[in-house]
């Protein structure tokens, strides 16, 4: 079972047999699904940053006990007040002193089931946040010229997530990729042409050189220890003439986060994804916007291969050049998502329904059409930049309470 540290704030002037008696229902409640551990407020600075704590305000008048504890205090602050002893007039004090100097806070009362469920909830938001601690992100070359809204702040990223952002050189993959030979990679080329529904583009060459560079890119991920990796496929197409399209593609299906173009900030939101729903993600370019059918059509050129029911090997859309992946991916729930920001403190979020597998010649090769559940118009008034993930299933909830216990901020979607 999961356990909860519940940092207690008791008045001296509650005489009682114990702290227990007078909350057994709520603590007897909590305990049917986790391991309650009752800290006092003295020993909260015991705790380290993966213990997840609740203030659990056991009687009024400890008000000034949770003011002397400012530095100690969680962010967000969560208090557990059942009513008894005055408690929840105590923790509504705290609330509003809490929040008239910017901190966040909520307090839970009511319900016993409502309890639980948004326990449930905050838990698993702190766990994925604590997931992504001390991850590592490698940034092969330098994100592509275009993505001028799209930059991260190394320090500032590290202090409100603490990701690491590794730069690695695209020197380092050129020596492994010339280390690689043909013959090393040739069975695993025939078993990804095989699996295709279809060959449409790309010659033999052109598929054992960008699995050469998969495994280039992949020895790298294994020796820098890389949780998630984005690479500058302009650049890479440009000096060796290879694609990196494959090689994000396996590298996704190897579990490795993986998107092209250098995107720092959707390398972040892919690595959140995959800590909250367990799933790999979609990096796109929102294609074509219908505000009639409040539609979207997303597309690129590179997509994880277990996440479609067929795909296509074709060549990359713009250069015309290589080999890119055009996946079929099955209708149904889909949720968008994007993190954006310097320091990667604001999102955009929305469920939708993916209807149709599009087939556009003037588009890259994976496209989706994609009917939202909030107004398609917060493309065009009002977006955080070009690239956004889709995920399949319906993650709307799950996503917004990870961003919002994590004090970030949702772009309204503009009407």
């Amino acid at each position: 079972m999961d356990t909860i540290h519940l940092i207690t704030f008791s008045s001296p002037l509650h005489k009682q047999v114990s702290l227990r008696d007078p909350h057994e229902v709520i603590l007897s409640e909590i305990e049917k699904y986790y391991i309650v551990k009752l800290v006092d407020h003295k020993d909260m600075n015991k705790l380290d940053k993966d213990d997840f704590k609740i203030l659990f305000i056991a009687t009024g008048g400890v008000e000034r006990m949770v003011l002397q504890q400012f530095e100690h205090l969680p962010r967000p602050t969560v208090m557990l007040a059942d009513g008894m002893q005055n408690s929840l007039a105590a923790a509504l004090e705290i609330s509003a002193w809490l929040r008239s100097r910017g901190m966040k806070s909520e307090i839970l009362h009511g319900e016993l089931s409502a309890i639980i469920l948004r326990i449930r909830t905050l838990y698993n938001s702190f766990r994925a946040q604590r997931s992504l601690a001390n991850k590592r992100i490698g940034v092969i070359g330098s994100p592509s010229s275009w993505l001028i809204a799209s930059n991260v702040d190394y320090l500032l990223a590290k202090r409100r997530w603490e990701v690491d952002y590794i730069d690695i050189p695209l020197e380092t993959i050129y020596e492994y990729y010339q280390q690689i030979t043909d013959n090393e990679v040739g069975a695993a080329c025939a078993a990804v042409a095989s699996q295709a529904l279809a060959c449409r583009e790309g010659s033999p060459e052109d598929l054992l050189k960008s699995m050469r560079l998969y495994r280039a890119i992949k020895k790298v991920c294994e020796q820098e220890k890389l949780d998630a990796v984005t690479i500058s496929c302009i650049k890479v197409l440009e000096q060796i003439n290879v694609t990196g399209y494959l090689a994000m593609s396996l590298l996704s299906d190897d579990g490795i986060v993986a998107c092209n173009e250098g995107d720092l900030q959707s390398a972040f939101t892919l690595l959140a994804v995959k800590a909250i729903t367990g799933k790999m993600g979609f990096m796109a370019n929102p294609s074509m916007i219908n505000e009639r059918n409040n539609e979207l059509v997303l597309s690129h050129c590179s997509i994880g291969l277990k996440l479609t029911e067929r795909y296509v090997i074709r060549n990359h859309f713009e250069s015309g050049k290589g080999i890119a992946i055009q996946g079929m991916l099955p209708a149904g729930n889909v949720t968008i998502v994007k993190c954006g920001g310097e320091c990667l403190d604001e999102y955009y979020l929305s469920t939708g329904t993916l209807t149709e597998n599009t087939n556009y010649i003037n588009m890259c090769r994976t496209q989706v059409r994609i009917r939202l559940n909030t107004p398609v118009s917060y493309f065009l008034k009002n977006p955080l930049g070009n690239h956004h993930v889709m995920v399949q299933g319906d993650y709307g909830n799950a996503l917004n309470d990870f961003f919002q216990v994590n004090l970030c901020k949702r772009t309204e979607h503009a009407r």
